[in-house]
């Protein structure tokens, strides 16, 4: 797959969670954990220890129209070996 990850999700419990060594992206809904392990070794040159998966639903949302959907979406979060860090989460 070529659009693997999509983005990192940046948030006050993702960066606590970057501290031990894990963290989170927004990945496509068809990836599987091979898939997004292979990647992020690719792209941020790091050692994966687990990637583990979770499929978030869409929300309602309202807007000037009407009640619309939010599409589902799927997110993992990535446990890296001991002594392995992503740059892009540490603001460097």
């Amino acid at each position: 797959m070529f659009y693997t990850l999509k983005k990192p999700l940046i948030t006050e419990k993702n960066s606590m969670m970057a501290e031990d060594g894990v963290y989170v992206f927004e990945v496509d809904k068809a990836a599987t954990k091979t898939e997004i392990k292979s990647s992020v070794e690719k792209y941020f040159r790091v050692k994966v220890d687990s990637v583990r998966t979770s499929i978030c639903r869409g929300r309602a949302k309202r807007t000037r129209l009407g009640v619309g959907r939010v599409k589902y979406w799927k997110k993992a979060m990535v446990k890296l070996k001991e002594g392995e860090k992503i740059s892009l989460f540490e603001g460097a």
